[in-house]
C-alpha cells in the first residue's frame, strides 16, 4: 500500500491563509503513530512556529492530565466520548471559527453526528476516525485454528477454546476499557453503552466472559501491538483499524514473510472519532488556532490519512487520499457494515467507577 502519495513539494505548494508568527512555539499532545512524518515539519517551515510534539496511548492518560489542570499543552486529541465529558467539566476553550477559514472543509453529516457530544460543535474538530477490530497474523491463526478460524467474528477473542489455542503465539488487547467493555457487551447482545451498574459486576455476564478469556491474554497495551504484529511476535490483537493496517504495511516493507490482516467482526464494533481541541488553560490559543486551521487544509489532512491509514472528517480531502485507502472497506466501511457499528457515549461517574474496578480486576486476573 502506498501511504505517502502526497509529497513534500505538494504540501509546500499551498500557503496557509493565517499570518506567520515567527519565533513562537506550541505544544501538541497526540496519540502514538498518528501523524505523517512531514506534517509538523511543513507547518514549522511555513509559519516559523516550532512545535513540541508529545504522544500518549490512552484516553485515560490524556484525561488525567486535562482534569488535573495545567497540562501545558495547547492542542490535544481526545476521543469524542471523552471530549463530551471533558466539555462538561470546563476543560476546553470554545473555538473561534473566524480564525479557522478551512473549517468549511469538514463533512456536515459527520459534524451533525458529533454534535451529540459537542452541541453546536463549539469545542472540537474531528481529526481522524476508525473502528476497533481484530488484527491477526494470517498464517499463525490458520496454523492454530485451521482454515475455518472465525477471523470475522468476536468468537475469535471471546470463546476461551479459541483464545487458548492462540495464546501460544501471543494475544494483545487494547488497554482501553472505554472500548473493550462496550464491545464485549455488544457481543453478549446487550446495550454497548449500558448505564446499568449490574452489567459491570464481576459476577455479571460481562464479568464472567472476561474472566473466561483472561488466562490467554499475553498483554494489554495501546500501541506496542503494532510492531509486535508486524514482527510476528504476537498473532492476534484487538486494536484500532489504522494501527493494524500500519502493522501490515511495516511487515510488508520489512519483507519478513509476516502477513497481517484486519477485520471488522460481523457482530459489530465501536466506531470512534478522535477530536482536536484546545485546553481552556492553553498558553498559546492563537497559535493553537493556527495549527488547527493548518490541519483543516485538505492537502495536509489527506497526507496524514495517506500515511497512517485512517479516515478523516474532512470532506474536501477525499480526492487527495490514496485510492487504495478510500476503497478499503476496513477503513471506509460499506453501508451494510456501518449498520452494525455503534458510537461510544459519555458515561456518568457512577458507571466510570464500576467499569474502572472491573477493568482493574480483569487485568490483574482477579
Amino acid at each position: 500500500m502506498n501511504l505517502k502519495k502526497l509529497g513534500l513539494a505538494a504540501a509546500l505548494a499551498v500557503s496557509v491563509s493565517t499570518p506567520v508568527i515567527a519565533n513562537e512555539s506550541i505544544k501538541f499532545y497526540n496519540w502514538s503513530d498518528y501523524i505523517a512524518p512531514d506534517t509538523l515539519t511543513n507547518f514549522e517551515k511555513e509559519t516559523g512556529v516550532s512545535v513540541t510534539y508529545d504522544v500518549f496511548d490512552s484516553n485515560e492518560v490524556l484525561e488525567a492530565k486535562l482534569m488535573a489542570g495545567g497540562s501545558g499543552y495547547d492542542l490535544v486529541v481526545p476521543g469524542s466520548q471523552f471530549l463530551g465529558r471533558q466539555i462538561m467539566a470546563g476543560v476546553f476553550m470554545e473555538l473561534d471559527r473566524e480564525k479557522l477559514p478551512h473549517y468549511k472543509n469538514l463533512d456536515p453529516g459527520l459534524m451533525k453526528v458529533l454534535s451529540e457530544v459537542d452541541p453546536g460543535n463549539r469545542y472540537g474538530i474531528p481529526y481522524l476516525w476508525g473502528t476497533t477490530g481484530i488484527g491477526y497474523n494470517v498464517d499463525q491463526v490458520k496454523k492454530a485454528l485451521g482454515d475455518d478460524a472465525p477471523v470475522n467474528s468476536w468468537d475469535l477473542i471471546f470463546k476461551p477454546e479459541n483464545l487458548e489455542k492462540l495464546s501460544s503465539c501471543g494475544v494483545a488487547l487494547l488497554d482501553a476499557p472505554a472500548e473493550i467493555l462496550p464491545i464485549a457487551l455488544n457481543y453478549l447482545g446487550k446495550n454497548p453503552n449500558s448505564m446499568d451498574k449490574d452489567d459491570y459486576k464481576s459476577d455479571s455476564e460481562l464479568g464472567k466472559l472476561l474472566s473466561s478469556v483472561r488466562p490467554y491474554i499475553t498483554y494489554f497495551h495501546s500501541s506496542k501491538y503494532i510492531n509486535d504484529l508486524a514482527n510476528g511476535d504476537i498473532c492476534v490483537a484487538v486494536g484500532w483499524s489504522g494501527d493494524i493496517l500500519q502493522g501490515a504495511t511495516r511487515a510488508e516493507e520489512a519483507g519478513n514473510g509476516v502477513k497481517v490482516a484486519y477485520t471488522i467482526p460481523k457482530e459489530g464494533t465501536a466506531v470512534w472519532f478522535d477530536m482536536l481541541a484546545i485546553p481552556a488553560d492553553a498558553k498559546h490559543p492563537e497559535l493553537a488556532h493556527q495549527l488547527l486551521d493548518y490541519l483543516l487544509r485538505a492537502d495536509v489532512i489527506a497526507g496524514v490519512s495517506n500515511y497512517v491509514a485512517y479516515a478523516n472528517g474532512n470532506k474536501a480531502s477525499i480526492p487527495l487520499i490514496d485510492a487504495e485507502i478510500t476503497s478499503d472497506p476496513t477503513i471506509y466501511p460499506s453501508e451494510e457494515v456501518k449498520e452494525k457499528l455503534f458510537s461510544l457515549k459519555v458515561m456518568p461517574k457512577k458507571i466510570d467507577r464500576v467499569t474502572s474496578r472491573l477493568w482493574t480486576d480483569f487485568k490483574a486476573n482477579r
